[in-house]
């Protein structure tokens, strides 16, 4: 068995390297054709691979290819990537925000959860409550949800809720309308106790949980620890999402590399958006090393491969260690799978909002896969993907009559997500990014 530690560095010396050698950034829009090469060098450290992904990501960039080699003490990162429209990365205002989110100024010791221009959902969630939820899914628990903070007064300013293998995960910035200046814990106390009632409701077999923090958290990535720390991952084989269909299923293989003593994590699925930063924040909460990869798309499909080994240096050497790899990197890929029909919505943001469309699509038979909450200015912007209470397809005629009725107060538009395609169809608008799209833009003009 190879085992290869990570060496000791010491603190002042980190920051004493990161000074003499700073992370060097290159954005290249003359190499290739049809994308922008990043080129990232820096010092290496643990997790650096996942905070430059996340921060791509969340530019709501798309990685077509990527090279990375990180062996030793040097980090060495060549990205391929295009907008949300296919196209080259020009803007020279992105540009900045890439070269200062990911260069010298980035403040390399504090990560990537003190860059200011970074966007999670909504422009800016200041010192909003942040509330998680873990529990069983049920059809309409969202609708619950979303009710007891309407009744309390408080207003849902950003979220996001994934479910998958019948759980249920959620993260939510709230504010509270009552007292915007200061969070009362008595009526955080009430909030939560109304909240974990809602919840252990249908849950016999596990503990669903409340809990709330001041301050920033990156949704996705929490939202990927929560369910992982759930073990969404176990029983994957029997108890499969009634929409995941058998020509979806990941591939997903873990070799040896015997000459470099190296274990190769190789996936090949559908490729989508944020696929890349799914299976890498996977591996690194699973305290693997990425040392070398290889990621790239062939049409419908992308390959990626990971030379990794665990941080005390070990590989995946018995079949129980490599089963459950393959189980956890496969439930992050589908957690944010959703095939069928997707509804945006904008309106003017107000308390109770989010409780009034979750209950007119739990009155109309819908059922949330995943959804995201944003906010922009006074206007709210929300997404859902829905399918019927069985969890099957929506029908046409359901969604058209949805679309009468909410569409009486707000701006609706109706995509259906694909089941063999990178990116949802779009009806005559440009294909847009999860939250920000044309669709607020269309509203505000």
């Amino acid at each position: 068995m190879a085992k290869v530690c990570w060496p000791y560095f010491d603190p002042e010396y980190e920051n004493f390297s990161n000074r003499m050698n700073p992370p060097r950034v290159s954005v290249d829009n003359d190499s290739c054709h049809d994308c922008t090469l990043i080129k990232v060098d820096s010092v290496n450290k643990p997790g650096i691979l996942l905070e430059v992904v996340q921060i791509l990501t969340d530019l709501d960039f798309t990685i077509t290819k990527a090279y990375i080699s990180s062996d030793g003490g040097w980090f060495m990162d060549v990205f391929h990537v295009t907008d949300q429209q296919g196209k080259k990365i020009t803007d020279n205002k992105t540009i900045d925000i890439i070269e200062k989110a990911l260069g010298p100024k980035s403040q390399s010791t504090q990560g990537v959860k003190n860059w200011p221009s970074k966007q999670v959902g909504v422009h800016s969630v200041g010192d909003h409550t942040a509330i998680e939820l873990i529990g069983r899914d049920r059809p309409g628990l969202l609708s619950e949800i979303s009710a007891v903070l309407a009744n309390l007064h408080f207003n849902v300013v950003a979220a996001e809720v994934w479910t998958h293998n019948r759980r249920i995960a959620c993260v939510l910035y709230v504010s509270d309308a009552t007292n915007p200046a200061e969070d009362d814990p008595n009526r955080l106390s009430l909030m939560e106790e109304q909240l974990n009632n809602i919840l252990r409701g249908c849950d016999g077999e596990k503990v669903s949980r409340t809990s709330f923090s001041m301050g920033f958290t990156h949704m996705d990535r929490r939202l990927h620890q929560m369910l992982f720390a759930d073990r969404d991952y176990e029983s994957y084989g029997v108890a499969r999402d009634v929409n995941c269909t058998s020509s979806f299923r990941p591939k997903i293989t873990i070799e040896r590399c015997e000459e470099k003593g190296y274990s190769v994590v190789s996936v090949r699925c559908k490729d989508r958006a944020k696929l890349m930063f799914d299976i890498v924040c996977t591996l690194t909460d699973m305290q693997y090393v990425v040392f070398h990869a290889t990621v790239s798309s062939d049409g419908p499909y992308a390959s990626q491969e990971y030379f990794v080994r665990h941080m005390d240096g070990c590989t995946l050497d018995t079949e129980g260690e490599k089963e459950r790899v393959i189980q956890c990197i496969e439930a992050a890929i589908r957690r944010r799978v959703s095939e069928g029909v997707s509804l945006e919505l904008c309106a003017k943001d107000r308390v109770g909002l989010l409780s009034e469309v979750t209950r007119i699509l739990r009155e109309n038979g819908l059922t949330v896969c995943r959804a995201g909450v944003s906010t922009r200015g006074e206007q709210a912007l929300n997404v859902f993907y829905v399918r019927d209470a069985s969890g099957n397809p929506v029908d046409m005629k359901t969604i058209e009559a949805l679309r009468k009725e909410i569409g009486k107060t707000m701006m609706v538009d109706v995509k259906r997500v694909p089941n063999n395609a990178k990116a949802p169809e779009t009806r005559g608008w440009a294909k847009t990014s999860f939250f920000f799209g044309n669709l607020l833009e269309r509203f505000l003009t």
